[in-house]
């Protein structure tokens, strides 16, 4: 479910992590309809196609929300429950790695403030796939 999306984390790069995420929603998308899979999700076709191809440069700036809105069919679970736990993973990993909003937003490339990262990670405004690999290497990188 995107935060578990690599097997083995240790070392892994933002990059490594959209290539995950690239891989997770390009299988849960196989052979569906870009056009189809969009009138049913809400989700623009073109940011669905970027999706299925699996081009993880090309989804650096899908929406969390997209994301969990495509993933729902395969994961059987809704997309707000997919969003929800994405963000409660990395909150609980923020614990663990002992990392606050100011210090996530002082060390990823991202051009956030503390509070946007707070806001994000509550889920009051947009938070981006490459955001979120951003974010995840970070705490991979800062975890005991």
């Amino acid at each position: 479910m995107l935060y578990d999306a690599l097997a083995e984390p240790d070392g892994a790069t933002p990059k490594d992590l959209l290539e995950a995420y690239a891989t997770e929603l390009a299988a849960a998308l196989d052979g569906a309809d870009p056009a189809t899979v969009a009138a049913e999700t809400g989700v623009d076709e073109s940011v669905v196609a970027a999706m299925a191809a699996g081009d993880a440069d090309a989804i650096a700036g899908v929406r969390l929300a997209d994301a969990a809105a495509v993933l729902e069919p395969e994961e059987g679970v809704p997309a707000d429950d997919i969003a929800y736990e994405v963000r409660d993973h990395v909150m609980m990993e923020m614990v663990t790695a002992i990392l606050d909003v100011d210090t996530i937003a002082a060390e990823i490339d991202a051009d956030l403030t503390g509070q946007e990262v707070q806001q994000a990670l509550e889920g009051r405004t947009r938070l981006t796939l490459g955001e979120l690999a951003e974010i995840q290497a970070l705490m991979i990188e800062r975890t005991p």
